[in-house]
């Protein structure tokens, strides 16, 4: 006797986050072994499918896939009550369709400590991994290290910390401040357009 297979079902549930203008859509499977993936328009599209069709969606302006969930920027005129649902449904669709979320391998930003760079960027991309980056991807984002000079540190800010209006409160107040303690070298942190 022949079986079909059974579909998987997915269950997906919203969560807000610091950031009116997104929210995160998180799933019960994962998306992403590792690191992340931010969609800033329809152009950057071209290995995403599923992110390709949300930015079909008039208010859909940025999507981001991490992990187990997608952050969805959403445009300034449109509601979550109203779009959440539309959301949710073709995002839950889609994954349970069993199409690929990615065409080819991507190219994954992680961590990486160069022995020929200053002790003091291993120190900062150390710090930003371990303390920092858990906290922003529980709020739907994710931070990059971009560069260190002059005591300055340049960060890259993705998904829902990306014009969020909270994240330079979050940028001065906490990821400067925890910067500042653990390495006296730095004297400011600013974010800077990934």
């Amino acid at each position: 006797m022949e079986t079909t297979p059974t579909k998987r079902i997915i269950e997906i549930y919203t969560e807000a986050n610091p950031n009116p203008g997104s929210m995160k859509f998180v799933c019960d499977v994962m998306l992403l072994s590792e690191g992340s993936v931010d969609f800033a328009d329809i152009a950057s599209t071209t290995n995403c499918p599923m992110a390709r069709d949300l930015f079909k969606f008039n208010f859909v302006r940025r999507v981001f896939i991490t992990s187990n969930f997608v952050t969805i920027t959403k445009a300034e005129d449109a509601e979550w009550f109203e779009i959440s649902p539309i959301i949710k449904s073709f995002i839950k669709s889609y994954l349970e369709s069993g199409e690929p979320l990615f065409l080819e391998a991507i190219k994954i930003d992680s961590v990486v400590i160069d022995e020929n760079e200053p002790e003091i960027v291993g120190k900062i991309k150390l710090i930003l991994e371990e303390y920092v980056k858990p906290a922003v991807e529980s709020d739907g984002g994710a931070i990059y290290f971009d560069s260190f000079d002059n005591g300055v540190v340049k960060v890259s800010l993705q998904g829902s910390c990306s014009g969020c209006p909270s994240s330079t409160v979050t940028l001065k107040a906490g990821i400067e401040n925890l910067l500042k303690r653990m390495i006296p070298e730095v004297t400011e942190v600013i974010a800077v357009e990934a």
